[in-house]
């Protein structure tokens, strides 16, 4: 695919308009209020992987609605210290999967929690386990189209509030240095974990990838593919249904998360994504923090020739880098 969104000169200027609620800050207070009144935590088991150097449990916690949202947490075995926590969110469509899946994060230290997404699992790779009891709005059978007529409804007002639920149980798991957690994810896990910035001021890093839900009215008009590819779709046979759907989206929009971050952030982007257009990415880059002064503490790397990869190992190596220099800090 070669290069379709704005030149990289014009992306590190990007700072797009949105059409942001005036009631958008209400909106998530009240969701996370009602949604988050018990202790998140249901369940911890312990489970055999056949792993030797790494110990992982099984975690059931109290997501959107009280609804049980499954989990995997795992810690490097052995370790007896309190150890920061990265909650990863995973990719549209994808489930927890396996436990020996990814093992990145706890390979080089930390303690992981990989969330599993509601009502998804069904795409690729090993499968979910959390339904999503809530689905029966009006929309499409995907899950960028389940409600999208009203934000109450939305598919993503249950996920999101799920992500920052997340935060909250892996708080109170053994072993985790509450104060150090930091959010991580590509794509659709991007759009999450940056949700998760905007929406807990207390985050200690976020590092996003390509993140779904960033510019999302110019991600309709300039690409067909996934998630939005879904949206335009709907909305091609539900003629006349572009006022209430713009106006769901507007609340979930990642650059208006971006504005209210506060955490520390390293960004990731391929400028041939036609997943997740570029201008997206630098859109919540260019914006980031900018209501709380997050000033400095962000940087962004660019991989020109490549699509929704982007940087690939390469960028994990980046991240790898950056985090541990910065809590080292």
């Amino acid at each position: 695919m070669p290069a379709f969104d704005l030149p990289l000169t014009r992306l590190e200027h990007h700072r797009p308009d949105i059409e942001e609620p005036a009631d958008f800050d209400g909106f998530w207070l009240s969701t996370l209020k009602e949604h988050g009144r018990t202790d998140p935590l249901v369940s911890v088991r312990p489970v055999e992987t056949g792993l030797t150097l790494t110990r992982t449990w099984d975690v059931t916690f109290r997501g959107f609605a009280g609804d049980p949202v499954r989990a995997w947490f795992s810690r490097p075995a052995g370790a007896g210290e309190l150890l920061p926590a990265v909650v990863e969110f995973a990719g549209y469509g994808r489930g927890r999967g396996l436990p020996h899946e990814r093992l990145t994060w706890v390979n080089a230290g930390y303690a992981h929690l990989l969330m599993d997404n509601r009502g998804q699992g069904d795409q690729y790779g090993c499968g979910g386990d959390t339904p999503d009891p809530h689905a029966g709005a009006p929309g499409g059978p995907g899950p960028a189209v389940r409600g999208l007529l009203a934000p109450g409804d939305y598919h993503y007002r249950r996920l999101i509030t799920d992500a920052v639920r997340a935060v909250a149980a892996v708080r109170g798991l053994p072993g985790v240095d509450p104060g150090r957690t930091v959010a991580v994810g590509n794509s659709q896990g991007g759009g999450l974990a940056l949700a998760v910035a905007g929406l807990v001021p207390d985050l200690a890093a976020l590092l996003v990838t390509a993140p779904l839900l960033c510019g999302i009215r110019r991600a309709l008009d300039l690409t067909d593919a996934g998630p939005y590819g879904e949206i335009a779709a709907y909305l091609s046979v539900h003629r006349g249904a572009e006022r209430d759907a713009y106006r769901t989206l507007s609340y979930v929009e990642g650059v208006s998360f971006a504005r209210r971050a506060q955490a520390p952030a390293h960004f990731g982007v391929g400028l041939r994504d036609v997943v997740c257009p570029p201008s997206g990415t630098y859109g919540a880059f260019n914006r980031y923090g900018e209501l709380t002064g997050v000033g400095g503490g962000k940087e962004i790397h660019a991989y020109p020739f490549n699509g929704h990869e982007g940087g690939d190992a390469v960028h994990v190596r980046r991240q790898l880098d950056w985090l541990a220099g910065l809590l080292a800090r």
